[in-house]
């Protein structure tokens, strides 16, 4: 099965989830969303899967928090894709993908487990 886990690379987060699935020896990808941004098309198709932008974006983020009362209403998906290419941080983390199509956010320990269970 293929996996990508996205993220940021000094995430904790995102380093629980990493060494998660090394630990149970799932091969993956990790892409920094940093460094190689998210298409919108991909944004979209997450949110999507998710259950929308709501749960696709963590509110509580000390980026979110800093934006100016003006940004936090995006009303359209353009709107939302523009505001996370400007700062990738307020994306949920990490985001899991796997090669049936599946989309997560978040990490612990027994979601990855029932995900990947044998």
């Amino acid at each position: 099965m293929t996996v990508k886990l996205y993220g940021l690379e000094k995430c904790d987060t995102c380093k629980k989830a990493r060494n998660w699935l090394q630990r149970h020896k799932v091969e993956h990808e990790f892409v920094d969303y940093r460094e190689q941004r998210v298409p919108a098309e991909t944004l979209k198709a997450w949110a999507a899967a998710v259950g929308g932008w709501e749960k696709l974006v963590n509110r509580a983020s000390t980026t979110w928090r800093s934006l100016p009362e003006a940004r936090k209403t995006p009303e359209s998906a353009p709107e939302w894709t523009l505001l996370i290419k400007e700062h990738p941080a307020i994306v949920r983390r990490p985001v899991l993908v796997t090669g049936d199509g599946q989309v997560s956010v978040g990490f612990n320990d027994k979601q990855f487990a029932q995900r990947f269970a044998d």
